[in-house]
């Protein structure tokens, strides 16, 4: 419990200009801390007391000399220290002490002089403080500065009277028995509603005009407030009236619309009949429209839900019902827009003229649906924007990468807050047509979590057994999607749901050579760049070799789309020089582009060491397209153990024990003498080991890494491979076979190891894709070591010791993943 006033209006001293004299004041004073209040020279108040440090206080108090200390407290602490009251308090007299049934108590006391603390005296068992008075400072009232001030106190306590209806009329009648100035300040002080924190201010100012200024202040913001608040209810009150006044305005309203002939809710409601007349839909949507219409008409205008009706109507009459474009079927013309906006890509191209070619014949869209798949940058959106250019369709682009509730593509149904139609639906009222292009964009990034599954909502968009029917739950009525194309593409296919992926041909965009980045740079990206930079070809050219040079040392992916940002750095720094008035090379040299773009970022030479025993490239597929793979063995004195680091998954470690398993079962046949297995610990390592690694792609290359390091024996240069052994020293195929070529030649690999198998694969390649290259083939490990491994020493071989006792059988070896 706190030491708080009582809720009545403090009460004006019988004599407040006679406050007891500073030889009379005692030096020390007992402290009673109080909260939510502050107490002033000449007022009487109230204060309940319930600590019992303020009872023992109180009660010693007023059998002496009757005087305490009134101190506000800065915190709501319920035993306040020195720490937490103010430096400045009230002397008080008590003037009468009550005991309450409840055992509280209560005193009613009169301020008579500020003091400040000047020290703590004592704290139990109630806390005592020497104090220093102040005397009152307020010059003479018969100034006219001191009648201003009074006068402005009055009107302004008067002003605050009228407005605040909770303060009792007495307080007007001892407003008008106070002469002195100084009381006057002290008793307004005492009753304005402001913060004990402002109050407490007001009662450290030691001069009686600033006192009364500061006051005066205040009040004035007081009554402005009380004004916004009177002015807020009557408000209230008059918009009562005003509903009612409006309700028969709006009656006299509707009279004159219908006289001057103005549209009113029923004459938007007709014009609403008159549009739907004119749409040619099915008739279950023409029925379902005038029902949605009639209820439409029983529904108040003023009400909530007459403008989201309305909105619906409006929805189902901007929809562009058996609305078609037509389609120019004009293969000839497609082929060329299509080898005009994409340089290669000739399979591609060719399997999109024929799905056309049958849509032409057959006349309808129950074919699968095209995806696009491929790494990022190879051109798969853009095929789909060229595709409806080609046919003369609309072309609408739908993100779906980050999707995540299922209501994005069904819709939400129209009696939540908020509801809103499904993005098919929608993109489909923007494109105004029935027929649109629709590329789902990034399809294999669609995500599901408690707001269900979008991918399987898409499963009836996407099957043209069923999307003749689609229902969207906004819509509540079927919408034909049969016509409509849509096209799909997707980085990756692990992560689209397999019932989803069953309802799409999947259409394979692999990454571009080197001649082909050259030409689609010169063609395409580089005019782009110029045309985006404010220059023209007049003001600079650059060389093959030069683009050559960006692609093969500042670049290195399957798509071109860093290419496109190095040229737009090229054309940054020609435009920058052509601003500021310097000389640029009209023609760009690749001497030019390692000035621009500085240090090659991309060395190829790092992929061509054959000087180490035990270090073999390796080829990977990865969603951005092929990469190279490097395999690090290395032996070191020990028991035979076996370590793997690299973060690698678990169809990586079998490789690795796989294939150190058949290395120990030929190990006479490779001239390995047996016991190495024991006495050396065998560490294989895939570098860049924050990339995460797994996949059935490097059983050979680990094999012939460890094969390598056992036998000294060099690697030949240039040369990766990709391929999965077994115990039996069968070379398993592999898939992902054309981006790891790719990225094979890209690395300035010339020989390739792939499974006999994989040949089929090959033979699907373009030939020019495997210019430079020449491809070994491998049924057996035996194959591979007999490309591999040359018959050469490395010029440094590692000693290998073998001690002379007799062992054991080696024992199976232990692995550690680093």
């Amino acid at each position: 419990m706190a030491d708080d006033p009582s809720e009545m209006v403090s009460i004006v001293a019988t004599d407040p200009d006679q406050p007891m004299s500073e030889q009379d004041a005692p030096a020390e004073l007992p402290l009673l801390p109080v909260r939510n209040t502050v107490l002033f020279p000449g007022v009487v108040l109230p204060v309940t007391v319930t600590r019992k440090k303020s009872i023992r206080l109180v009660r010693k108090a007023y059998r002496g000399n009757k005087i305490v200390g009134v101190i506000a407290q800065r915190s709501q602490s319920d035993d306040p220290g020195l720490a937490d009251i103010y430096e400045v308090g009230t002397m008080a007299r008590i003037l009468k002490l009550l005991v309450l049934p409840d055992g509280n108590t209560t005193i009613i006391i009169q301020g008579q002089s500020r003091f400040k603390i000047e020290e703590a005296t004592q704290d139990t068992p109630f806390l005592t403080a020497r104090v220093s008075y102040f005397p009152e400072t307020f010059p003479s009232k018969s100034s006219q500065e001191i009648k201003g001030l009074v006068a402005s106190l009055k009107d302004a306590a008067v002003k605050m009277l009228k407005l605040n209806p909770e303060i009792p009329q007495e307080a007007q009648v001892a407003l008008d028995n106070i002469d002195s100035p100084a009381f006057l300040t002290h008793f307004l002080s005492s009753n304005i509603n402001v913060e004990v924190g402002l109050k407490q201010r007001l009662l450290e100012i030691n001069d009686g005009v600033e006192r009364g200024t500061t006051l005066l202040e205040m009040m004035l913001k007081e009554i402005q407030l009380l004004e916004i608040k009177h002015e807020i209810q009557n408000k209230v009150h008059t918009d009562i009236d005003q509903q009612q006044r409006d309700y028969f305005l709006r009656q006299q309203i509707k009279v004159l619309q219908d006289e001057l002939g103005f549209d009113g809710p029923d004459q938007e409601i007709e014009k609403l009949r008159a549009r739907a007349k004119a749409k040619h839909w099915p008739e279950a949507v023409a029925k379902h429209f005038n029902k949605e219409l009639d209820k439409l008409g029983r529904i108040n205008p003023q009400a909530a839900e007459y403008p989201v009706s309305v909105n619906y109507v409006e929805f189902l009459l901007d929809l562009p019902w058996a609305e078609y474009t037509k389609d120019n079927f004009n293969l000839k013309r497609t082929k060329k827009i299509l080898d005009a906006d994409h340089y290669g890509l000739e399979k591609v191209k060719e399997r999109i003229i024929e799905y056309l070619a049958v849509l032409k014949l057959k006349q309808d869209m129950k074919a699968p649906i095209l995806c696009l798949y491929g790494p990022p940058g190879v051109g798969k959106t853009s095929l789909g924007r060229s595709i409806a250019q080609s046919l003369g369709r609309k072309y609408v682009r739908m993100s779906l990468g980050g999707v995540r509730d299922e209501a994005e593509i069904r819709g939400h149904r129209k009696t939540y807050v908020g509801a809103m139609p499904g993005r098919i639906i929608s993109q489909i009222k923007k494109a105004g047509a029935s027929n649109p292009v629709i590329v789902l964009d990034e399809i294999d990034k669609i995500a599901s979590d408690f707001r269900g599954d979008p991918s399987s909502a898409l499963l009836e968009v996407l099957d043209p057994e069923q999307n003749s029917t689609f229902t969207d739950n906004y819509l509540e009525v079927e919408y034909d999607l049969s016509k409509v194309l849509f096209i799909a593409t997707a980085n990756s296919l692990d992560t689209i749901q397999p019932a989803l992926r069953d309802r799409m041909e999947i259409i394979d965009l692999t990454g571009y050579t080197l001649e082909e980045k050259t030409q689609i740079a010169k063609k395409h990206l580089w005019p782009k760049q110029l045309t985006d930079h404010g220059l023209t070809s007049k003001d600079v050219s650059i060389t093959t070799t030069a683009l050559q040079r960006v692609i093969d040392d500042y670049t290195r992916e399957s798509g071109v789309r860093s290419l496109e940002r190095k040229l737009g750095a090229v054309a940054r720094n020609i435009a920058k020089s052509k601003a500021m008035k310097e000389s640029f090379p009209e023609v760009l040299e690749p001497k030019d582009i390692a000035r621009i773009l500085g240090a090659a970022t991309f060395d190829r030479d790092l992929y061509q060491d054959n000087e180490t025993a035990g270090v073999v490239t390796g080829l990977a597929w990865t969603s951005v397209g092929g990469d190279i793979l490097f395999i690090e063995s290395l032996l070191s004195r020990g028991r035979g153990k076996l370590t793997l680091s690299g973060q690698l998954g678990d169809v990586m470690k079998e490789s690795a024990v796989t294939a150190l398993s058949y290395l120990r079962s030929r190990a006479d046949s490779l001239g390995i003498d047996y016991r190495l297995f024991d006495q050396y610990d065998l560490h294989i390592h895939f570098p860049e080991g924050a990339v995460p690694k797994d996949g059935p792609s490097a059983g050979i290359a680990i094999f012939t890494s460890i094969a390598s390091i056992f036998t000294q024996r060099k690697i030949r240069s240039h040369l990766a491979m990709t391929g999965e052994i077994t115990l039996r020293g069968k070379v398993l195929p592999v898939g992902g076979i054309k981006e790891k070529i790719l990225a094979a030649k890209r690395a300035g690999i010339r020989n390739v190891i792939l499974c006999e198998k994989n040949r089929k694969d090959i033979n699907e390649i373009t030939p020019e894709y495997l210019k430079d290259l020449t491809i070994h083939y491998a049924d057996r490990v035996d194959d591979v070591l007999r490309v591999a491994l040359l018959e050469e020493k490395v010029s440094n071989p590692m000693p290998l010791i073998v001690r002379d006792e007799p062992l054991s059988a080696a024992p199976v070896p232990s692995v550690e993943v680093a």
